[in-house]
């Protein structure tokens, strides 16, 4: 089959990398993000001109032009692989057996641009990827395949995501491709009674609560660690919490209980955390004991104010 690939950052680059490495299907062009001022090129841009591919950036498909290049190619199938440009069906249309594209949640379960942080932060047990046929909705429409995973009780989203659905997404475009070439790939009506949509989580998503239950407070934790980053205050001044773990114990809400080589133990309802690794504005990640160590932080203050 003659594929465009298009997608973004180290994602789309590895899945670029499996079709090529594996040379079943030839792959006609490469399309990605317009180039942002200052920042780096994008991996999957440059390991498409490494390879020698044409590259295209268009920032939409509202121009005639661009549609016009896109069917150039006559390609039998589109590989989305993490997609940022809203892409039209005029665009979505053109190769002959139409687009397909990745999403790292069981859709329709948690459609949106952070479906791998919600699932934790809400105590999911279980996450996975899909590949959908996609609509103008977003992430709607007609699921291809879905694999499934356990989110443990201490993942973080490095766990999840880098770890788990990653490698197992980028091999499974191979399965994808082998789907359409069957000639019957399957179409599976997503349930709409089931749908969710979650907005993308952000930094005043991420902001601790130590007055809260543990679980939830643990969750919010591991699941923006790393990105965005949960954060607390104290005195006034920001600070994000990353590694952690969940330890028992009671007393009141939001006070330090402890202060070891192990971290920093915070009260929440119900239970404890042990902050092990946090970040300071304008500084780099250290343990979270020797932050308390420079700042003079002792058991019985309270944060969180």
């Amino acid at each position: 089959m003659k594929l465009i690939v298009m997608g973004q950052q180290a994602f789309g680059k590895d899945v670029l990398a499996k079709l090529l490495d594996t040379g079943t299907d030839e792959v006609v062009a490469v399309y990605c993000e317009p180039d942002r001022e200052g920042k780096p090129i994008d991996p999957i841009k440059e390991l498409a001109l490494e390879k020698g591919l044409p590259v295209y950036q268009p920032a939409h498909f509202n121009d005639q032009a661009d549609l016009d290049q896109l069917a150039s190619f006559d390609a039998d199938l589109m590989v989305m692989a993490f997609v940022n440009v809203f892409v039209p069906e005029a665009a979505r249309d053109l190769p002959k057996m139409g687009s397909i594209c990745f999403h790292p949640s069981l859709l329709p379960l948690h459609r949106g641009p952070s479906a791998v942080n919600w699932p934790i932060i809400m105590g999911s047990k279980k996450s996975g990827y899909s590949w959908f046929y996609p609509t103008d909705g977003l992430d709607e429409g007609d699921v291809l395949l879905t694999w499934e995973c356990e989110i443990g009780p201490d993942d973080t989203v490095i766990d999840l995501y880098f770890k788990k659905i990653y490698p197992s997404a980028v091999d499974s475009v191979l399965k994808v491709c082998d789907l359409f070439r069957s000639g019957n790939p399957p179409h599976i009506e997503q349930d709409e009674s089931l749908a969710t949509y979650e907005r993308r989580c952000t930094k005043k998503h991420a902001k601790i609560d130590w007055n809260k239950p543990v679980a939830q407070v643990y969750n919010l934790i591991r699941g923006t660690n790393p990105a965005p980053g949960s954060w607390t205050t104290l005195n006034g001044d920001e600070v994000q919490v990353y590694d952690s773990s969940r330890v028992p114990g009671d007393g009141i809400s939001s006070k330090v209980i402890d202060i070891s080589e192990d971290g920093v133990t915070v009260q929440c309802i119900g239970g404890r955390v042990l902050v092990k690794r946090v970040k300071p504005v304008g500084g780099a990640k250290v343990s979270a004991t020797e932050w308390a160590n420079e700042i003079g932080l002792k058991a019985g203050d309270l944060i969180g104010s």
